[in-house]
């Protein structure tokens, strides 16, 4: 591997395994966030403290980590750089190694790389993600429609590179997402504002 490239993968891994769920709301004075609902560190679980501005704060941290490693990667090393980076990324935060490799379920992660990478693929992931959550009211469903699909959108772009980045990145998170893929085959899956018995 290409010096710049590994360093890019390290920069990518070390921004994205920062658990900022975890510490918003641990310094919120709510605890280890990993006790509570679903036990994950992202802004989904955070929402479950009460809290909306801890859980936007979280969405938003966990895209700009992502997001800002691929773009200081590209100013640094250029633009393959900053699809390693990205990706590391989002697979630090999945697996960071200071949680034991137990981490997010990397939706945010995704969205804030492919802002940084090629925002219009960024929009159509909105799009995507938020008419699906309107037609299902299914926040794990909604990231794993964006996830399938985007790929393909990237692919007939004319972006392969970036095609390939988000079919890997797809995968981590539908295999983040297996237990709720299997609550929604069972139709236990919690829906958009239900409260979670």
């Amino acid at each position: 591997m290409d010096i710049n490239n590994l360093y890019a993968l390290i920069l990518g891994y070390g921004l994205g395994s920062i658990p900022f769920g975890l510490l918003i709301a641990h310094f919120a004075g709510h605890g280890d966030i990993r006790k509570i609902g679903s036990g994950n560190i992202g802004a989904t679980n955070v929402l479950r403290t009460g809290s909306k501005k801890l859980a936007i704060l979280t969405l938003l941290l966990d895209m700009a980590k992502a997001g800002g490693a691929a773009v200081l990667a590209a100013y640094l090393f250029g633009f393959t750089a900053s699809l390693i980076a990205g990706g590391a990324a989002l697979f630090g935060h999945c697996y960071p190694v200071w949680l034991k490799f137990k981490g997010g379920k990397g939706v945010a992660a995704y969205f804030g790389v492919l802002l940084a990478v090629s925002w219009p693929l960024a929009l159509m992931a909105t799009g995507l993600w938020l008419l699906s959550a309107v037609g299902t009211r299914l926040v794990s469903l909604s990231g794993i429609v964006t996830a399938i699909t985007i790929p393909v959108a990237a692919y007939f772009m004319g972006q392969p590179q970036i095609a390939i980045l988000s079919a890997v990145l797809g995968a981590i998170i539908i295999l983040r997402h297996r237990e709720n893929i299997s609550r929604i085959l069972a139709g236990t899956e919690p829906k958009i504002g239900a409260k979670k018995t």
